[in-house]
């Protein structure tokens, strides 16, 4: 409400100074007019600046000031000169310096930005190291502990349009985005107290770009800085666009341990696998373990040996053997077939015996006698 009645109030005094100061003697209704005309033009020229940034305001004030200086310092050497058209050059002068040094001010207001007058006094070989967080990495949360070792260096920037992102999910009805949402601002102000780090939240959007991957390019192409992300598809777009990205994913990949066919680790078989008799095991860094026949060790804890190790872009799998289910296998399945072997076995030795004695041999009165004349043919 007080900013309709400040905009009626330049209305009102610039129509008054048009009418009393009569800019065309002798037509007060035409200064009146040219009054007003102007208050509004003003009033559009503020709506307008609605959409500029802080920093790119500050940037066109000082490159104009600049400008009128430099016009003032010219100016000076021309009237020396002594030229016919000397109020037409000293006008052009005026308007062609102030128009370039604002549009060279607003297009470079990032220079102007606190954060970079004082790191170029601290350290000028710091001031271009721009990393850009995404929405994700401050979620996953291990950006911070990368920062707490000192591995990270530069100014983390943080725009506005991620931070109104987190915001949205921090007040998210689902409980789980609700959460999330949250423990990324925690993080972010867990870096910010980190002493050695320096956390820049920046204005800068962009209004005609609506989805915030493709404004963090835009971004780090005008901070010439690079994106920290762990998503995959940004990864992509950004490379395939020119920008530097720094995937924590693939720091996490490169950190893991390197693991050769034929060593032996100790996992724990947590799930089924995809193929038939697999079982799905993992390592203390996430790295899944797919163990053939592992199905039949479910809930326990074994001995595999690996076979192959496959890298992926989304991580290492790692394939192994597990040695006694190949080595009682065979043994379980060939039981029925030895077992048949000995009962083929006795029916031979009961089909000789049948074949060697007579007849008579299958007597009862002569069973007694049965061994006499084996030991007479001996």
């Amino acid at each position: 409400m007080w900013l309709i009645l400040f905009r009626t109030l330049v209305v009102l005094a610039l129509g008054w100074a048009g009418w009393h100061y009569d800019p065309f003697p002798g037509r007060p209704l035409v200064g009146l007019a040219l009054g007003v005309l102007f208050a509004f033009a003003i009033i559009g020229l503020e709506l307008r600046l609605r959409q500029v940034s802080a920093h790119d305001m500050v940037g066109a004030l000082v490159g104009g000031v600049t400008g009128l200086i430099g016009a003032s310092l010219v100016l000076g050497v021309i009237d020396r000169l002594d030229l016919a058209a000397e109020n037409f050059v000293h006008m052009l002068l005026i308007v062609f310096l102030v128009y370039i040094g604002m549009v060279i001010g607003a297009h470079h207001g990032d220079w102007f930005e606190p954060a970079r007058i004082i790191a170029a006094f601290k350290d000028a070989s710091r001031l271009h190291q721009y990393k850009i967080l995404d929405t994700s990495v401050i979620i996953d949360g291990r950006i911070a502990d990368i920062c707490e070792t000192g591995f990270l260096e530069g100014t983390l920037v943080a725009p506005q349009f991620v931070l109104r992102e987190l915001q949205q999910v921090a007040d998210s009805s689902d409980s789980l985005k609700r959460n999330r949402g949250r423990r990324g601002l925690d993080v972010l102000q867990r870096i910010q107290k980190m002493p050695h780090m320096q956390v820049q939240i920046v204005e800068t959007d962009f209004p005609e770009v609506r989805e915030v991957d493709l404004k963090l390019i835009e971004l780090a192409r005008h901070m010439s800085g690079k994106i920290v992300t762990n998503d995959f598809n940004l990864n992509k777009v950004a490379q395939l666009r020119g920008v530097a990205v720094l995937n924590i994913n693939e720091l996490a990949n490169s950190l893991k341990p390197v693991v050769l066919p034929g060593e032996v680790l100790r996992v724990f078989v947590l799930k089924e696998g995809k193929e038939a008799g697999q079982g799905v095991a993992y390592l203390d860094d996430g790295t899944m373990v797919v163990v053939d026949q592992g199905k039949r060790a479910l809930g326990k804890t074994i001995e595999v040996t690996v076979t192959s190790v496959l890298q992926t872009t989304a991580g290492k799998m790692i394939f192994c053997r597990w040695p006694e289910a190949t080595g009682s296998g065979p043994a379980e399945n060939d039981s029925p077939r030895r077992s048949g072997e000995r009962r083929s076995h006795r029916g031979e030795r009961r089909e000789g015996n049948d074949r060697g004695h007579p007849p008579e041999a299958a007597d009862p009165r002569r069973g007694a006698e049965g061994s006499a004349p084996a030991e007479r043919a001996e």
